[in-house]
């Protein structure tokens, strides 16, 4: 365990800062999460360094299109979640208990020599949610950044302002859910609210992160022509219009078996939609094959990067311009 950080006493117990949920935390007691607990009058990172799952990953996969294309990045994931998504795909570990899995103990600074020995351009904290393992993470980033490594969120967004405050000197890309765009969804789905989503994604934007965001696309529950349009125009107006949009198709899973898998032509005509309004770079994705995964230049429609996969190719960029002809593309290259 490590004292953790972002928490107040109070008269009943312990409230904690880190997300939203603003736990009150009693004597003996975690939060929502369950890796935050109160222990004689202190809040402590019960999973400080205590990892379930590691992995070297192409960076396509998390996914990160704009992010250090062609190159791999260590991933890191421990137990535990803020949310309890019905169609949580990795729900063995985001809803795993302390005692439940096995969990090894991984150092920052030895989490740090593996990237390095592995060959990876980043460290990415993944698989459940990252921003309970905030004090790790932020240990880990600092040295992670003197060694020149770059760092990833894969999250659901929901951290307060003071923890993203935190992260931000060493955190360098924020791939981040937005589930839906439907308050509703939020609170019978995940256990949570939108708005404190869309702030953190702000915030984050303001603090001059990469942003990525993923939509997964569910039929009749958020894939509403409306409720996507609103969406679109949400990251239009307050990322920009060069923001690269994930749209990708939902499979049943977990405690949400009945609608089918997404029909490719619905996300086909999101993608279309998303040009349309404006979005110079959408996305599908889990549609094996897909063009649409392709990064193409907004002003003259050349081709950038091809992927096929998890593979990336450059073939059209100068640099972060388009060599055919000059445009600047928002991509951060290795």
């Amino acid at each position: 365990m490590k004292e953790a950080r972002i928490w107040m006493k109070e008269e009943e117990g312990i409230r904690c800062g880190l997300c939203p949920h603003g736990c009150l935390i009693r004597e003996g007691s975690q939060g929502i999460c369950g890796v935050r607990g109160n222990r004689d009058g202190k809040l402590y990172a019960l999973t400080y360094g205590k990892v379930a799952s590691a992995a070297l990953d192409p960076i396509e996969k998390k996914p990160l299109f704009h992010f250090l294309p062609g190159t791999t990045t260590y991933s890191l994931g421990g137990i535990g979640c803020t949310f309890r998504c019905r169609h949580c795909q990795n729900w063995e570990i985001s809803q795993a208990t302390i005692n439940s899995l096995p969990l090894r103990q991984l150092g920052p600074e030895e989490g740090v020599l593996l990237a390095e020995r592995s060959g990876a351009a980043s460290i990415t904290w993944t698989y459940n949610e990252p921003t309970i393992w905030h004090e790790y993470a932020l240990d880990m980033g600092r040295i992670a950044t003197e060694h020149d490594l770059k760092t990833i969120y894969v999250t659901n967004g929901y951290i307060t302002e003071e923890a993203l405050n935190e992260l931000s000197p060493m955190l360098s890309a924020y791939r981040v859910d937005l589930k839906a765009f439907n308050d509703d969804f939020y609170k019978k789905v995940c256990g949570g609210r939108l708005q404190p989503v869309l702030d953190a994604t702000i915030r984050a934007h303001e603090l001059g992160m990469h942003i990525e965001t993923v939509t997964l696309v569910i039929p009749g529950v958020n894939d509403d022509p409306g409720e996507i349009d609103s969406l679109i125009r949400w990251v239009i107006e307050h990322l920009g219009p060069e923001t690269p949009m994930h749209f990708t198709r939902y499979h049943p899973d977990y405690r949400m078996m009945n609608p089918p898998a997404t029909p490719p032509a619905t996300l086909e005509r999101i993608y279309r939609r998303a040009r349309e309004l404006g979005l110079e770079y959408p996305y599908l994705g889990n549609i094996p094959g897909s063009s649409s995964e392709d990064t193409r230049c907004p002003s003259c429609g050349s081709d950038l990067i091809r992927r096929r996969g998890f593979s990336a190719e450059i073939i059209g960029l100068d640099r972060d311009s388009c060599a055919a002809c000059g445009h600047r593309i928002p991509v951060i290259l290795p």
